[in-house]
């Protein structure tokens, strides 16, 4: 089987050696307080350690996606993303940037205003019905998520007949949308901490290697969630050895690309899973 890619701006990017894509956020509320970079300078820094770190893509987000975050407006969300853009574009014009949104016109504006290479929708498309068609006039790369409901309400809808099989046909059916309408590069999230109960992630977890199934590039995003603080103990800032534990299975058991508060850390995994399985 061939290695993975995905087109950047026309270059192939090889997952061929999982990529850490490091987390940007320029909101007040994400659930962990060091993400949150809203001044230039913490901008600056935090781009600069993504990249000294070893961090290939830098996922930029604009709203808050944890279970009781506020609604903010489009025109809020493009404010923030556009003053972190900007700075960006000035400074790093060659980074490879995936913005986190749901939202179709954020998207396009992102894109055709900044050069943003990657389009991270949590919604797989089900909040904006014109996000799958504006990702395929774009032409770029589309993270696909699972979640049902809303950021709001996501924990309402956590009751499963079978979980992994519903799952896998959500993939199943999104995918071949995505690909009727001439998407050409598709990277599946199963969406760690939406929807889903601790105990269900877990679950998840466990069935990771399902998803190869698709042949997709896979995405896995547990940075310092609630399914490691609420099962171990403690907050989310003393989550990182058990995020480092679930990155480690999860890159032995297909992960592509881990999406990271801790992007040293992250890349030391990637490092020694490695150098553990180079032979096999």
């Amino acid at each position: 089987m061939a290695d993975k890619t995905l087109n950047i701006k026309g270059e192939l990017l090889s997952l061929a050696k999982p990529l850490v894509m490091g987390i940007l956020n320029v909101t007040p509320d994400s659930f962990y307080a060091a993400s949150r970079k809203q001044t230039e300078t913490a901008i600056e820094e935090r781009i600069q350690t993504i990249l000294r770190e070893g961090g290939k893509i830098i996922d930029l987000g604009g709203y808050s996606s944890r279970p009781d975050a506020e609604e903010v407006s489009a025109e809020e969300e493009m404010n923030r993303l556009s003053f972190a853009l900007e700075k960006i574009n000035r400074h790093y014009p060659d980074l490879i940037i995936s913005v986190d949104t749901f939202r179709a016109e954020v998207a396009r504006q992102c894109v055709e205003k900044y050069g943003v290479a990657i389009i991270n929708d949590i919604s797989g498309g089900q909040i904006d019905p014109l996000m799958f068609s504006t990702v395929a006039q774009l032409q770029v790369p589309y993270i696909l998520m699972h979640m049902l409901g809303t950021p709001q309400t996501m924990q309402e809808y956590t009751q499963y007949t079978d979980m992994q099989e519903e799952i896998m046909l959500y993939f199943a059916e999104k995918v071949r949308q995505l690909h009727q309408l001439g998407v050409k590069d598709i990277i599946l999230d199963p969406g760690f901490g939406f929807s889903k109960t601790t105990d269900q992630n877990y679950e998840l977890m466990s069935n990771l290697k399902e998803f190869q199934a698709f042949n997709l590039p896979l995405l896995v995003g547990i940075s310092r969630k609630s399914m490691l603080y609420k099962f171990l103990g403690g907050t989310p800032t003393e989550s990182l050895n058990g995020t480092t534990v679930l990155h480690t299975y999860s890159l032995l058991n297909g992960a592509n690309i881990l999406r990271v508060h801790d992007v040293k850390e992250a890349v030391e995994a990637v490092t020694l899973v490695e150098k553990l399985t180079v032979n096999e």
